[in-house]
């Protein structure tokens, strides 16, 4: 089995997978690795899985080497960190490569393997990232919003009676309450936002058909009701790094592309 890794700001996303795909995923906190708070939930998540290989992406530097000294100790394996240098499946095409956060690069390249090009991927996460992949199949660079919660905790940090919410479909679009208010601004502002800039996209990339896949936490709720986004793919980062670590071991079983009926 495969050890994946998805390091985000606020959690990290587990993975175990083989040459077939992604058998089970799991989150922990992200902060728990800078304690040894972290090895507990990722020995249980392992259990009596044979550790054969991992690979990680990371967008917290300052937790990285952690995670990386406890799984190569913890699996006794040789862990594989997505950069620039180790992408494979999908060209680079922008101007500072090493700028571009490692789970986008996961992300594209999963997105190149199953959806072919171009495509864009839609990471709802702490922030909002559109990642571009062009018609040569290279990546070109992409968006990057405030995501949906860093913006609704903005409103009740900085207001004196704005309440916190939790984000959830609403009825309709003219709210009874500050709460409803709030959240119809949000989920159907948000979507508003999407959807005007996937308009934009089709126009520079100059195609009508775009596949167009979204991730992240509010990926289902937001995407349900905007056909603009073709495809929802939780593991799609996750997808990306069993990808990269296969190429990087070609001399393992070949990885066989999962099917998007």
């Amino acid at each position: 089995m495969l050890l994946l890794l998805d390091i985000g700001n606020t959690h990290t996303h587990l993975g175990l997978a083989d040459a077939r795909g992604i058998w089970k995923q799991a989150n922990i906190k992200t902060a728990s690795w800078r304690s040894v708070a972290a090895s507990l939930p990722v020995r249980r998540f392992v259990g009596k899985a044979r550790i054969e290989g991992a690979a990680l992406c990371s967008v917290v530097p300052a937790v990285t080497g952690t995670a990386i000294a406890f799984v190569e100790k913890e699996f006794s394996v040789t862990a594989l960190e997505l950069t620039p240098r180790t992408i494979s499946g999908v060209g680079i095409n922008y101007p500072q490569p090493k700028k571009i956060g490692p789970d986008r690069l996961a992300n594209v390249v999963a997105l190149r393997h199953h959806f072919g090009a171009p495509s864009v991927a839609v990471a709802f996460g702490t922030a909002l990232a559109f990642d571009v992949v062009d018609r040569h199949g290279d990546y070109v660079g992409g968006i990057i919003a405030p995501g949906l919660a860093a913006m609704t905790d903005y409103l009740h940090d900085k207001t004196a009676l704005l309440p916190r919410i939790t984000i959830r479909e609403t009825s309709s679009v003219i709210g009874k309450s500050t709460r409803e208010a709030m959240l119809i601004g949000a989920v159907h502002g948000y979507r508003g936002l999407v959807r005007g800039l996937i308009i934009e996209l089709k126009r520079e990339l100059k195609c009508r058909r775009l596949p167009v896949v979204a991730t992240g936490g509010y990926a289902e709720l937001l995407a349900a009701k905007l056909p603009e986004i073709t495809d929802v793919d939780a593991n799609l980062t996750l997808e990306g790094l069993r990808l990269v670590w296969f190429a990087n071991n070609r001399d393992r079983d070949t990885p066989v592309p999962r099917s998007h009926d």
